[in-house]
């Protein structure tokens, strides 16, 4: 199992008792197998138990316990990949498709947080993208004539309407409304347990070391202790692992980010209306607040695969990010308390693996790779069951595993 993250994590602070369940004791047969329980996993196993299909959830090790814990938690429909760029790479139709399909799961998120009934740390939020220099402003520009053309809720910021609103100045930035933010912990923990009330089986503790399909087309998987589970199809939800993966057809880089939480700040004021905050430059810093007063930021991503092990190395890049966070705010004199390493994988055409696997039928795949790996998960939960029932979705083609914008990387 790959070190997804190290340091001293936040999340798990803000939920001191959650649903635990058993290790398969028994052998097993559904309709669809998830293998994964952080956030794709969840995700899809809630929206299909709230669709009447029969599935598991089946996590080798606890519920939220990889990624889930290093997520920090920005719900946006803009993507690592500006929209402009992505129109040069896919054509313009299916590029606004995309962000328009990111909307969408912004919005599904916050019906399903209040459906779930349990306080996850979900509100509606805008963001601000602001250029990073004067030399990022043209494309910033060009950035926000499109979202405008195509009808995205944005705003032109001009250098003057930020520093009447922020005590710091920028060139430029974009508002973009229909983001949030949300506690990932405690949403994937009710997802979980939304799922399992509304009959979803869910087991920690449950390592799947085997899977084949057998003649009739059933997919038999065994588990570490020589149990088995048998599905009509198999959901692959395993987040940054790609040794996981079967195939070699999944083309992606797996590097290593850093993100901070301070103490409660006394003058959140300052932070106008708790605006999300991130920046043209790449890789690009970002910032948002808790519903308590912190502030959480992350950026500096590093090539390499393994977060930093070394205290020492680790805090030498996360104070720099406490220091990037008082240069835009001077006044905030909050300490530290939660800072971070984990890994963060990135598709190398920006865009995430959902969908079929292209040469084993029954197999699927949910991997929300990039810097919206929330909202990727929310959409990937409602393609699937849609190819699971034998329905089209909109932006499958997109999103796919063989799609034309990998096959020349």
């Amino acid at each position: 199992m790959k070190d997804l993250h190290n340091g001293h994590l936040y999340w798990p602070h803000t939920m001191q008792h959650y649903r635990t369940y058993q290790p398969l004791q028994e052998d097993l047969k559904v309709k669809v197998a998830i293998i994964g329980g952080g956030m794709s996993g969840t995700t899809c196993g809630y929206e299909l138990a709230k669709s009447g299909i029969d599935a598991c959830i089946l996590e080798r090790s606890e519920i939220a316990g990889g990624s889930t814990s290093a997520n920090t938690g920005l719900l946006q429909f803009c993507n690592d990949v500006m929209l402009t760029d992505l129109i040069d790479q896919i054509g313009e139709l299916d590029a606004v498709s995309f962000y328009k399909a990111c909307v969408l799961s912004v919005a599904h998120i916050g019906q399903t947080a209040a459906e779930l009934g349990e306080d996850v740390g979900f509100i509606s939020r805008s963001s601000l993208y602001y250029a990073s220099s004067e030399q990022d402003l043209p494309k910033l520009n060009l950035e926000y004539e499109a979202l405008h053309k195509h009808g995205f809720g944005v705003e032109y910021w001009s250098p003057a309407d930020i520093a009447a609103h922020y005590p710091f100045s920028k060139p430029g930035a974009i508002l973009t409304h229909g983001d949030a933010e949300i506690n990932p912990f405690r949403f994937v923990h009710a997802l979980a347990a939304g799922a399992s009330k509304m009959g979803a089986a869910i087991h920690e503790q449950t390592d799947i070391t085997e899977h084949i399909t057998l003649d009739h087309g059933l997919h038999q998987l065994t588990t570490s202790a020589g149990l088995t589970v048998l599905a009509e199809h198999v959901i692959y939800a395993v987040g940054y692992e790609p040794e996981e993966l079967r195939g070699q057809f999944i083309k992606s880089d797996i590097n290593r980010t850093y993100a901070i939480a301070t103490e409660p700040q006394a003058d959140m004021e300052k932070w106008y209306m708790k605006h999300m905050i991130w920046e043209t430059a790449r890789p690009y810093f970002y910032m948002r607040t808790t519903p308590d007063g912190r502030v959480i930021a992350g950026g500096l991503d590093e090539d390499s695969s393994h977060p930093v092990t070394s205290e020492q190395a680790r805090h030498k890049r996360t104070d720099k990010l406490h220091a990037r966070v008082k240069e835009h705010f001077p006044s905030f004199n909050a300490p530290l308390a939660y800072d971070w390493t984990a890994a963060f994988g990135e598709s190398r055409d920006n865009l995430p693996f959902i969908g079929a696997d292209p040469s084993w039928p029954g197999v699927y795949y949910c991997l929300g790779y990039g810097g919206n790996g929330t909202v990727y998960s929310t959409l990937a939960s409602t393609l699937l069951r849609n190819l699971i029932l034998g329905e089209n979705h909109p932006i499958a083609h997109i999103v796919k595993l063989d799609r034309p914008s990998l096959q020349n990387i």
